[in-house]
């Protein structure tokens, strides 16, 4: 009885939070039945649990084919391309933004950098696409306008790897910007002033006192960009290069190279052990990167 009377206390917390957990066990925990897809040969006939059993061979579908170590090292390199150029971006955006003093131009520039973000990345791709189509592209237009040679982008691989840093960049740079930003916002003038008393000046206070201080954040948003190190930006790899057959080997990745599959195939299972595959390899790198973490500073492991 006297636990009871304990927990009685919080039952309009519990109600308070019973419609986020009704919608995560349905979002998010429900659909993990369908795991069982990836290893069935999916007849719709039979339906999913009536279908035949076939263990690991929808995977060899995505370790056999003579593209797996193209799609595999595309999807690492340029993920971990994207944090590490994110993570100096966002970090240099916030830092400049918190040495504004007037709030109203804070808000403005948070406003901005936050607009990429906020658009669909089928309108990314179509200002892409007239920033580099042909001759008439804005790119060639100022090449020409220098006397420079212009060049057919949709047909020239080797420029893709940067084009795609650039744009990935632009469009979520914003976003930790914001979270960085509202972070150092958090920390106390105090420690500023103290440190001006003693003759800190500049990139010392940034070096000695904000970025030790936005650590725990820091390391937050790594680990959760490492988590989906396996999984890319389906519509940054296959809607801005406008799926164009010359530039598979530059811009291919597991995402992309599944959805053409299941196109040409109509493979459901394979396309689910694709999914089962980069979400297990995600929740190990989770796991080892909060393991590492833990190793060298406790405190700011996640668990």
């Amino acid at each position: 009885m006297k636990k009871l009377k304990k927990y009685r206390k919080y039952v309009p917390l519990y109600v308070l939070a019973l419609p986020g957990f009704i919608y995560l066990f349905i979002n998010n925990y429900l659909p993990m039945t369908g795991l069982v897809m990836a290893f069935k040969s999916i007849n719709w006939q039979k339906g999913i649990w009536g279908s035949d059993w076939v263990g690991l061979e929808n995977f060899e579908y995505l370790f056999k084919t003579p593209d797996a170590f193209n799609i595999t090292r595309n999807t690492i390199c340029y993920n971990l391309t994207f944090i590490v150029v994110n993570l100096i971006v966002a970090l240099l955006y916030a830092i400049l933004l918190s040495e504004i003093r007037n709030k109203i131009a804070v808000k403005v520039y948070q406003t901005i950098i936050m607009l990429p973000f906020m658009i669909s990345m089928v309108i990314v791709s179509y200002l892409a696409y007239a920033f580099l189509a042909g001759d008439k592209g804005l790119l060639n237009g100022l090449l020409s306008s220098l006397g420079l040679e212009t060049v057919n982008w949709y047909s020239e691989p080797k420029y893709w790897p940067v084009i795609l840093v650039i744009i990935n960049c632009w469009k979520g740079v914003g976003y930790g910007t914001v979270v960085y930003l509202s972070s150092i916002m958090g920390i106390d003038p105090e420690l500023y002033e103290a440190a001006s008393v003693d003759g800190i000046r500049g990139w010392q206070k940034i070096r000695y006192i904000t970025l030790p201080l936005i650590k725990p954040t820091i390391i937050t948003m790594l680990m959760l960009s490492i988590g989906r190190i396996f999984y890319s930006d389906f519509g940054l790899f296959y809607q801005v290069p406008m799926s164009s057959g010359a530039l598979l080997n530059a811009t291919s990745t597991i995402d992309t190279y599944v959805y053409r599959g299941l196109i040409t195939l109509g493979d459901v299972g394979m396309s689910s052990a694709a999914g089962f595959y980069q979400s297990m390899v995600g929740f190990v790198l989770i796991l080892l990167a909060n393991a590492l973490v833990r190793k060298y500073s406790n405190e700011n492991a996640l668990f």
